[in-house]
């Protein structure tokens, strides 16, 4: 197939040549002969004012041919009002047909001649020496090296064009063959920039996500490995003396391992596939729901409504109240609140805190906050599904404390009264234990 480049500058090049033919057969055919004919008349009338009159002997109307035409250095014929040759200077020249009324171009074997009627229905033609170009012939060249000079300006702005689509085109190749680091220059401000830019922004969110899942992968090999070499020693031991308590003990590594598992899962399908199946949630009364699951947990706050996936958004609940039971320090309190269309919910403990510099390092999948012991994807799932719902998740945000989560979350605009009539407004309160610090 012929490159795009070769295609833009071939239509160019067509259209270019389709002017020249069209701008000559209009100047051939010339629509408008009025200014022609007049300029023609004008002529006439300055020849009769030159020449003798149409009754004078035939050897002065030579003569005053012969005179006229050496002077201008030109071919010249006089005819009579019935076309017939009075005098001649010069080469042969045409009689005008007689179908021209006002004077006009004569094509002969000697070339182009101009012929024009006298006042008296005498007719002179003259055409000029060969050295004279046709009119129509230096139009034709102008035109032609106008076409030529557009043309070979046009090459380098359309390849210059398709050569910006070339580099796509290898940059898009490089990134399919598995070289995710692939960019592309981003030239110019039109739509081939632009499109160099989106292509850009891609490749670096396919690179950030397959490295993500490589971490993800390699992280996750190394989790398994303990609870399952756990599990493993546990068994042989349980072999040679049955004893409840490691029995216990395992059952707790495969409840720890099942759970990882869960997580890996849940948190690769949200990468993969994060299609969401929303509804209308009073977000204090799902939240109250999850508090109940555990022993000292206080809740306090306002009814908002909120449209997302419960099956997630309960369990964002859960992975902060479970990441706050291993590592943070009762009492742990969680509020909510309505502020500028926006849900805010914040879960605290009174924990020592987590490190500043550490604040956003939390929310990477299997990161460690010094010594703690954890699988480290709870917090990572809790920003991703609050991201997923347009909202974010936050450590230690201003005015929420050093042990304190915040997720904040779209509200809904209609009053929840709308959605649950019933729920009641004021401030609940229940019991569960620790609250969150890093996981």
């Amino acid at each position: 197939m012929r490159r795009l480049y070769q295609k833009i500058y071939l239509t160019v090049l067509a259209s270019l040549l389709l002017v020249v033919l069209v701008a000559s057969a209009a100047w051939r055919l010339g629509a408008d002969r009025t200014p022609v004919a007049q300029a023609l008349e004008m002529v006439g009338e300055v020849a009769a004012a030159a020449l003798p009159p149409a009754d004078a002997p035939a050897a002065v109307q030579q003569q005053a041919i012969e005179r006229l035409g050496k002077k201008l250095k030109i071919d010249l014929a006089l005819f009579d009002a019935a076309l017939m040759p009075i005098a001649a200077f010069g080469n042969p020249l045409p009689p005008p047909p007689p179908h021209l009324g006002g004077g006009g171009w004569l094509y002969g074997p000697m070339g182009a001649a101009w012929s024009f009627p006298l006042p008296d229905q005498r007719w002179i033609v003259a055409r000029a020496p060969a050295r004279h170009r046709n009119p129509a012939l230096w139009l034709f060249l102008i035109l032609g090296g106008i076409a030529l000079a557009v043309a070979v300006c046009a090459y380098p702005v359309v390849r210059g064009l398709t050569r910006r689509l070339e580099r796509l085109q290898t940059g898009v190749e490089t990134l399919g063959a598995g070289n995710l680091a692939a960019r592309v220059s981003v030239e110019g401000r039109d739509e081939v920039a632009r499109l160099a830019a989106s292509f850009n922004q891609a490749a670096a969110r396919i690179e950030k996500l397959v490295s993500a899942h490589r971490l993800l992968l390699a992280n996750a090999s190394h989790e398994l490995k303990t609870p399952l070499s756990r599990i493993r020693l546990g068994m042989e031991l349980y072999k040679d003396k049955p004893d409840p308590a490691l029995k216990g003990e395992i059952a707790r590594d495969i409840a720890e391992l099942d759970a990882l598992i869960d997580e890996i899962l849940l948190a690769s399908r949200l990468d993969v596939s994060p299609a969401l199946h929303s509804e209308r949630i009073d977000l204090l009364g799902l939240i109250a729901e999850e508090c109940a699951r555990y022993d000292e947990c206080e809740l306090r706050g306002e009814p908002v409504g909120i449209n997302g996936d419960p099956r997630l958004l309960r369990r964002l609940i859960s992975n902060l109240l479970e990441n706050a039971r291993r590592h943070g320090k009762p009492p742990v309190s969680v509020s909510v609140r309505l502020e500028d269309n926006r849900a805010f919910v914040e879960v605290a403990d009174h924990g020592a805190g987590i490190p500043e510099c550490e604040r956003e390092q939390i929310f990477t999948p299997f990161y460690r906050l010094g010594e703690a012991r954890g699988t480290g994807l709870g917090l990572a799932l809790v920003r991703q599904i609050a991201r997923l719902h347009g909202g974010d998740a936050s450590a230690a945000p201003p005015g929420c404390g050093p042990s304190c989560f915040r997720v904040t979350l779209p509200a809904l605009a209609a009053p929840l009264a709308k959605i649950h009539p019933k729920e009641p407004s004021d401030a609940v309160s229940k019991s569960v234990t620790s609250a969150p610090a890093a996981g």
